[in-house]
């Protein structure tokens, strides 16, 4: 099923969408791990929505977002959710269809 913040039409090769609550320590750490990552590596080629579920409660609640931070990966398809800080490079790489690292 289509996560309704997943249908906006969008002409990027990346479609992401962090939810966070407010400015926590783990949603500031998302943030900047999913900042980095998008400059290094999708510079160009990816929207970036950041949806506090503070503000938001209502978006969260129909996508089922149930715990913060979680990066909704819309496009590539098919869609994937990432639960946590973003921290852990290698598994937000592979959830965006990236290839490995190179050592």
């Amino acid at each position: 099923m289509i996560k309704p913040e997943c249908s906006q039409k969008v002409k990027t090769e990346y479609h992401l969408i962090l939810f966070v609550a407010g400015d926590g320590a783990n949603s500031r750490i998302a943030r900047n791990n999913l900042d980095r990552l998008c400059e290094l590596e999708l510079a160009g080629r990816f929207t970036l929505k950041i949806v506090d579920v503070l503000k938001n409660f209502k978006a969260a609640v129909e996508n089922n977002i149930l715990v913060t931070p979680t990066l909704l990966v819309c496009k590539p398809e098919p869609g994937v959710i990432v639960i946590g800080n973003l921290n852990e490079h290698q598994k937000v790489r592979t959830a965006l269809s990236l290839k490995a690292d190179q050592p």
